[in-house]
């Protein structure tokens, strides 16, 4: 069965990454005690763009639905959305791209990482550099969004703050992946498209009206709460729930998000499993992530599943 290259940068099942040496990174260093940090600049774009999209979708889209109300087609675009999206960050992003938890044919590559994309949540490529630095330094200052600096520092203060530590030096084989490289240098049509989409439709359904509808339910308050959830990952997380596979970090378990996330809430088992494809161990654990990672696998689609649970075996799917 074939396996992805399992070299320097990974030590299977201890939640632990060694770096690789990467040209022109920013040298995360190393923690002194005591050292105090210059408070950390804002990232202004970033800032405007995440003030702007929160605001929509507190403010325009209920006062639109309060004036013109929502269609059966909103809510079915919103939906069909929120789940193509949440998949493309849990099973594209997540556990294909920053963990090669399995492996997949490109165009199937192409298509998650795209429905990733629509999820406003950055390129493949430095969502996924970022997680495995939160995976390495997990609790450290290096952490992206260290939940020991709090509720809202963890949950959504780190998107809006310049990081000097960020590197891809935890995840060098990204670079490497030619999908991965075309998503990341198409980025932004890719978010642009996500949001056209559902106004392209509620046009041709019932006009601008209708277009206006479905942008702002199905494309603002979409990106708004897929955000959030996987925002709750990071929080939520790491300051509340069960610490039944490890308590050598502040990872938790969360069955509720779960429900939101498409399976990840199952946070605790995933830091002490990294590659495993999936986060729910048990057969009843709300996981529908890695319940489609294995029925690709039973399509074809898919290969080269990985348990590195307490068995640590492969899932005899190719």
């Amino acid at each position: 069965m074939k396996q992805q290259d399992e070299s320097a940068f990974w030590i299977m099942n201890a939640g632990v990454v060694r770096p690789a040496t990467v040209e022109g990174d920013n040298d995360p260093g190393t923690e002194r005690r005591g050292e105090r940090r210059p408070p950390r600049a804002v990232d202004v774009p970033t800032a405007v763009l995440f003030a702007l999209v929160n605001l929509t979708a507190l403010v325009a889209v209920p006062l639109f639905g309060y004036v013109y109300g929502y269609t059966w087609l909103d809510w079915v675009l919103f939906v069909i959305l929120y789940v193509v999206s949440g998949l493309g960050i849990t099973v594209g992003y997540h556990r294909l791209a920053a963990h090669g938890s399995f492996q997949c044919l490109d165009w199937v590559k192409a298509a998650l990482l795209v429905a990733g994309g629509w999820a406003m949540e950055n390129s493949a490529l430095k969502w996924a550099a970022d997680h495995m630095r939160h995976h390495a330094r997990v609790d450290q200052e290096e952490d992206p969004y260290n939940a020991t600096k709090g509720f809202w520092y963890s949950h959504c203060g780190w998107v809006m703050l310049k990081d000097p530590h960020r590197t891809e030096r935890y995840a060098p084989w990204l670079r490497k992946d030619r999908v991965v490289m075309w998503q990341h240098r198409w980025y932004v049509p890719i978010v642009l498209s996500g949001l056209a989409l559902p106004v392209l439709v509620g046009d041709l359904a019932g006009g601008p009206l209708q277009a206006v509808g479905c942008f702002l339910l199905a494309g603002v308050a979409r990106v708004f709460l897929v955000l959030n959830s996987t925002f709750c990952i990071n929080s939520v997380c790491h300051l509340w729930g069960r610490q039944p596979y490890s308590t050598a970090n502040s990872s938790r378990d969360s069955w509720w998000v779960s429900l939101l996330t498409f399976g990840e809430g199952y946070h605790n088992y995933h830091h002490a499993f990294p590659r495993d494809y999936r986060n729910g161990l048990k057969w009843y654990n709300m996981d529908p992530s890695k319940w489609v990672i294995y029925n690709l696998a039973l399509l074809g689609l898919s290969r080269d599943l990985i348990r590195s649970g307490p068995r640590q075996t492969r899932q005899p799917v190719a």
